[in-house]
């Protein structure tokens, strides 16, 4: 089964491409089916989510899963959100990862409250006008190191440190911070609905 990903990001796709490949399921980058990005107006990772899904599934013909993703830090009641990619450009950084965490660790100085969640809500669609979209949530629960930690991983998984492990995202094997991220809890959601709703016979 063929579903395009809504998402050009490459790191993304690494990661959801091994975790669906038990289904046979392939992923393919809307980038390289010749489709741009969705417009995302709303505040919500699901629905930001669900507008990604039906634009590519418009585009291509193919089901869709799409991925809204982001750090919501109690601290800022819960922002960046759906923000997040875009995140140090509020504070005059060009948008890239590094400057991202810069940013974070920036308005964090002198905070006791480092509490903070990372999301992501997976959406998949088997037309752009699927009246029962899946949704699958994965979050992960942890804290806010004072600097980065760690090489594995991309966006804020060097500052992102998960107590049960004792380490941040990027300091974890990649097959481990796979299975316990917010992206694997998710993704493993959606194979179990995938399974259930589109796969059986």
């Amino acid at each position: 089964m063929k579903i395009v990903l809504a998402s050009n990001n490459r790191g993304k796709l690494a990661e959801l491409q091994s975790m669906f490949a038990p289904l046979g399921v392939e992923l393919v980058r809307q980038a390289d089916l010749g489709v741009g990005e969705a417009e995302e107006p709303f505040r919500t990772f699901v629905e930001n989510a669900l507008a990604k899904a039906r634009f590519a599934s418009a585009h291509t013909g193919l089901p869709a899963l799409a991925d809204d993703a982001g750090m919501c830090v109690d601290a800022f009641g819960g922002l960046p959100g759906v923000d997040t990619a875009y995140y140090c450009t509020q504070f005059g950084y060009e948008k890239n990862d590094d400057n991202n965490v810069r940013a974070l660790l920036e308005q964090l100085q002198g905070v006791d409250n480092r509490r903070a969640a990372m999301v992501s809500t997976l959406v998949a669609v088997r037309s752009p006008q699927d009246p029962e979209p899946l949704i699958a949530v994965g979050r992960v629960v942890g804290e806010i190191t004072e600097e980065p930690r760690g090489s594995n991983g991309f966006g804020f998984d060097p500052v992102m440190f998960i107590p049960e492990f004792g380490k941040t995202f990027a300091e974890l094997p990649v097959e481990v911070k796979n299975a316990h991220s917010h992206r694997g809890r998710s993704a493993q959601h959606m194979l179990e609905l995938m399974r259930t709703h589109w796969l059986q016979k």
